[in-house]
């Protein structure tokens, strides 16, 4: 199965124009946060959000311009101001927390993740989120903090296992390929989310577009002939297995419907494992 193709606003210009077309094409998730297109995201996804009520809505808490938090306080005013903006979310990310460790033992940034964790557990048992998770740069794939770790820290912040810890976000592609090559391999941080029940979300499948000068005309035929570049790379990226969302920024519908197509027939274990080797081998 592959992931389902869906909006990820970092990076995008024209937020309600890439939604408006995202959703009109049938993305099921929104990916956003309080900091993205110069802190005009939420503003500019509310009225589209609005005409489309059954897309389901990510955001995140602890980044803001210039710096980071983790501090309940913080977490709490953010997320209050999201729901305020968005009008509703779905699950709230705690955003690349391994920037707040400022010299902190991994002990202490742990206790830290858990305490933004249990102010999102106060949203999500009120009812007011669905859930929350992790959206990670290199905190999983530095050690900072492993998925079971995080499980740990959910279960603490809700006082028993019937946490809201529910989705988990990592960069994905062909140059960071490790989560594709352990997923492969029937183990890494992907696998570990979806045998706990986490939604697993792909972010940068394009590496911020650096991967298209990459993609060679060799690559793309190995990944499968007749494919634009960024439909290859997607198509790689959404066939990972136990990925289920791949976000992308395209903005118009030509390249939307381009990469959907695409990923609506996914590689297999064995396709997949072949283009992954050939990176390895140059």
């Amino acid at each position: 199965m592959t992931a389902a193709l869906s909006l990820g606003t970092y990076r995008v210009r024209a937020v309600s124009h890439a939604a408006r077309t995202a959703l009109a094409a049938g993305s099921p998730w929104v990916d956003t946060a309080p900091n993205y297109a110069q802190g005009r995201a939420h503003e500019e996804l509310r009225p589209v959000l609005e005409e489309y009520s059954t897309v389901r809505v990510a955001t995140k808490t602890g980044f803001f311009t210039g710096g980071h938090s983790l501090e309940p306080g913080f977490v709490r005013r953010q997320t209050e101001r999201s729901l305020d903006v968005l009008g509703r979310v779905d699950l709230v990310f705690v955003h690349n927390p391994e920037h707040d460790d400022r010299g902190l033992a991994r002990a202490a940034l742990h206790e830290r993740v858990r305490d933004a964790f249990t102010v999102l557990e106060e949203f999500a048992h009120a009812g007011r989120i669905g859930g929350y998770g992790v959206a990670t740069w290199s905190g999983l794939l530095s050690g900072t903090f492993t998925v079971p770790e995080l499980i740990a820290s959910a279960r603490q912040a809700a006082g028993s296992a019937e946490h809201h810890f529910t989705g988990l976000q990592m960069p994905v592609s062909l140059i960071m390929d490790d989560p594709i090559r352990q997923a492969l391999n029937g183990g890494g941080p992907l696998v570990q989310a979806r045998d706990a029940g986490l939604i697993t979300f792909g972010s940068a499948p394009l590496h911020g577009g650096e991967l298209l000068g990459a993609m060679t005309p060799e690559l793309v035929n190995l990944i499968r002939p007749g494919l634009s570049p960024a439909a290859a790379a997607l198509l790689a990226v959404g066939s990972c297995p136990a990925l289920d969302v791949v976000l992308t920024s395209a903005s118009s519908r030509e390249h939307w419907d381009d990469a959907a197509k695409a990923l609506a027939a996914p590689l297999t274990a064995r396709e997949l494992r072949r283009v992954i080797d050939e990176l390895a081998s140059e």
